[in-house]
């Protein structure tokens, strides 16, 4: 069990996630997955009060499968000191509502099919093997890779590809489309088809691996991956889903959790804590060159 945790003035706040989704109104017990899971201390935001633990209780419900999924945990090097891009969720959206969280989302059908992308990648087979493969057979784990670099251009309008040619039309002609919530959802593949770009997934890292518990009416089984801020690119949020984006260092939006100003998502705050204890960006780098998926979290 992760026990690290925030001290502010003097203050260590530990929550169970159980309080998260006791807030969002839903009920059941505490959740155990099929697979080995870890049970995360999360810091409590002001929006719950500090110090409250609600105890959940049986739900008859059958539990729902879990969809696939991919997030980003953007890093941006300030030669020492680094800070991660997160994006502030629509008040509308029926996903964590008005919370902070990495860019990230479900995985569509044209994100499979490893035959068709193993074409159009950075990495062979036995490189996305030892990359990402611990835990993982090589059709889940690119899928999820590519549902992590789709999901980031969509909602962040970061993307993590290479420009074979360095013209870079086919970005451009992206863009109109993805700020007026029209672009197709095989983009990405036709954007590779083009002969022009190659997704970049040595540009990514395993970081953690999530499952919404058991007694949600939509779960996710969600691959957290880790990647830095490339040169010549700026992220911005696509004004719908993600209204808002902001560079922070972990500290500062962990002190914005408490205030109740950057209200983050249950797994951001157990990330961000997790880099409260990564001194610089070289350790950070470190780390990420050996780091596994680890258990499943589940609250």
């Amino acid at each position: 069990m992760l026990r690290d945790c925030l001290e502010i003035d003097g203050n260590f706040l530990l929550m169970g996630f159980s309080t998260y989704f006791s807030i969002l109104g839903e009920s059941g017990p505490d959740c155990k997955c099929h697979a080995p899971v870890t049970q995360i201390p999360v810091p409590l935001s002001s929006t719950t009060g500090r110090g409250n633990v609600i105890r959940m209780t049986e739900s008859a419900l059958s539990p729902v499968v879990p969809v696939r999924a991919s997030t980003v945990i953007l890093i941006r090097d300030l030669n020492g000191p680094f800070q991660v891009y997160l994006l502030k969720r629509s008040n509308r959206s029926g996903f964590m509502p008005g919370n902070y969280v990495f860019p990230g989302g479900t995985e569509d059908p044209e994100d499979t099919g490893l035959d068709f992308w193993k074409g159009y990648v950075d990495m062979d087979s036995g490189q996305l093997e030892r990359r990402f493969g611990r835990g993982l057979n090589m059709e889940d784990a690119m899928a999820h890779g590519i549902t992590a670099v789709r999901e980031t251009f969509e909602e962040a309008c970061l993307l993590l590809a290479d420009n074979n040619n360095k013209a870079g039309k086919g970005l451009e002609k992206l863009q109109g489309p993805r700020l007026n919530g029209a672009l197709p959802r095989d983009w990405l593949r036709h954007l590779v088809l083009s002969g022009d770009w190659t997704v970049k997934l040595s540009a990514l890292a395993p970081w953690s691996h999530w499952i919404t518990p058991k007694i949600r009416s939509k779960r996710y089984d969600t691959r957290f991956f880790a990647a830095f801020m490339p040169e010549g690119q700026e992220c911005r949020p696509d004004n719908r889903e993600t209204t808002h984006g902001i560079w922070v260092s972990p500290e500062t939006a962990l002190r914005g959790n408490l205030k109740g100003e950057i209200p983050l998502s249950p797994p951001a705050v157990t990330t961000l804590n997790e880099f409260l204890q990564i001194p610089d960006v070289g350790t950070l780098k470190k780390e990420l060159e050996v780091r596994s998926w680890g258990e499943a979290r589940v609250p």
